[in-house]
């Protein structure tokens, strides 16, 4: 690949993305596996990423930078993290150890917040790239997934963040719980609004809420597609009631233009806020160029 000038790679605990970059920050491949973080050895990361780039690399060094887990403790290489209030963009890459002479792997380090404790790892990255695709943005970066984060942004800093385990209860309680008798893979719009009302008007109910789906299942005959949606609703209304401070009267963006960042966005909007969508994988590139413009900035 002649007009290959830089290698992007988000590598999280389950999959790995690669995309093979030009001069002009073109994407010209894109590769993926299931070779996550949560799989691989320390010592098998190298292997694991020639067998996605291989086909890209010819003799000459090529500059990677990735983010995600591979910089975890578990990862290839510790990256520590960075400490908020900082710009995501700013943070020192860490270098990992290649035996490959075409490889120079650059990873960015995550975030941490003291107090509250908390932490991240890539979403430092897609809201560094979305930073760069909104200038001047002040307000609140919402980030759905299997931990969801809630970013305060002022002057282009991470003022603070907080993380919800929202996703991944959905995940436990849909598929290993009693609820999984009442769930299919259908979806009921008007079920979902109606239980983020609940939970965001009264949070302390959520435990039992959540039962009452299995009982209105059995007793009321509640379709799957009804309870799959009531479940998500009850779960993203007790987080949008927990980070109400963070919302409440702010310009919101949400760094999800895939089913679930549409949910959170018709969840804000009944609450009148008209969030901004950023696609995720062009927050992840844009945020992966900065810290390629950083790390030849200081190199």
């Amino acid at each position: 690949m002649s007009t290959l000038d830089w290698i992007a790679v988000d590598w999280g605990t389950t999959h790995c993305r690669a995309w093979a970059i030009g001069p002009s920050g073109q994407v010209l491949s894109e590769a993926s596996s299931s070779d996550g973080m949560g799989g691989l050895r320390p010592d098998q990361f190298e292997a694991a990423l020639l067998n996605l780039v291989e086909p890209w690399l010819d003799v000459t060094t090529v500059d990677v930078v990735a983010c995600g887990m591979v910089g975890s403790r578990q990862g290839w290489v510790e990256a520590p993290y960075a400490q908020v209030p900082c710009a995501p963009a700013d943070t020192e890459t860490v270098l990992a150890p290649t035996k490959d002479v075409r490889l120079r792997v650059q990873i960015v380090p995550g975030l941490k917040q003291i107090d509250p404790a908390d932490v991240m790892r890539g979403e430092e990255t897609q809201i560094a790239g979305a930073l760069s695709l909104s200038p001047n943005f002040d307000g609140v970066m919402v980030l759905p997934g299997t931990h969801s984060k809630w970013v305060q942004i002022s002057a282009d800093e991470v003022v603070s963040f907080r993380s919800f385990m929202t996703g991944e209860m959905f995940g436990l309680l849909s598929r290993a719980s009693v609820l999984k008798h009442s769930m299919d893979d259908g979806w009921d719009g008007a079920a979902f609004s109606e239980a983020v009302e609940e939970t965001l008007s009264r949070p302390e109910s959520l435990a039992s809420k959540l039962f009452s789906i299995r009982a209105e299942t059995l007793l009321k005959g509640l379709p799957g597609a009804a309870a799959r949606a009531r479940l998500s609703g009850l779960l993203i209304g007790a987080e949008l009631a927990a980070t109400k401070p963070y919302w409440l009267g702010m310009p919101v963006s949400i760094l999800g233009a895939d089913a679930l960042g549409d949910a959170y966005g018709a969840a804000l909007a009944a609450q009148g806020i008209e969030a901004k969508m950023i696609a995720p994988v062009d927050a992840t590139l844009a945020g992966l160029s900065a810290a390629r413009m950083k790390q030849k900035e200081t190199t």
